[in-house]
């Protein structure tokens, strides 16, 4: 979640596959929440899974306190469950992938923060299957 926008990503009911959806160009933290809310309730999700931003030691800086509470207000007002996951290296491992795939990612800005928004998704569904 960044100031300007927030990337989102949707996987299959299965876990297996992570696609991403157009960013939410950020508003006023109620719209931010409703337009999350109306994602999650159109695309029947069972979670919503909110990249942490973490400082390289795990700690939490400006960032990461800000994200922290918007999770607290997501969580409130949230029908389903919020999760939270480590985004350290997203951003880097999605600009790979998308100029792996042919894209540039410095020129869509809202793609790239999608693109980021899938390795935190995936990186949480991994974490979940080898804890079963």
């Amino acid at each position: 979640m960044g100031d300007s926008r927030i990337g989102v990503a949707l996987s299959d009911p299965t876990g297996a596959i992570v696609s991403p959806l157009d960013a939410i160009t950020r508003a006023s933290l109620d719209d931010d929440l409703a337009a999350i809310a109306g994602l999650a309730q159109e695309h029947n999700a069972s979670a919503i899974v909110v990249g942490l931003p973490l400082s390289l030691s795990g700690g939490l800086g400006p960032q990461g306190r800000a994200v922290r509470d918007f999770i607290r207000a997501l969580s409130e007002s949230s029908a389903v469950p919020v999760h939270s996951q480590d985004e350290r290296f997203s951003t880097v491992e999605a600009e790979r992938l998308l100029r792996e795939a042919g894209h540039a990612p410095s020129r869509n800005k809202g793609l790239r923060d999608s693109a980021a928004a899938c390795v935190i998704l995936q990186s949480y569904l991994d974490a979940r299957n080898n804890r079963r």
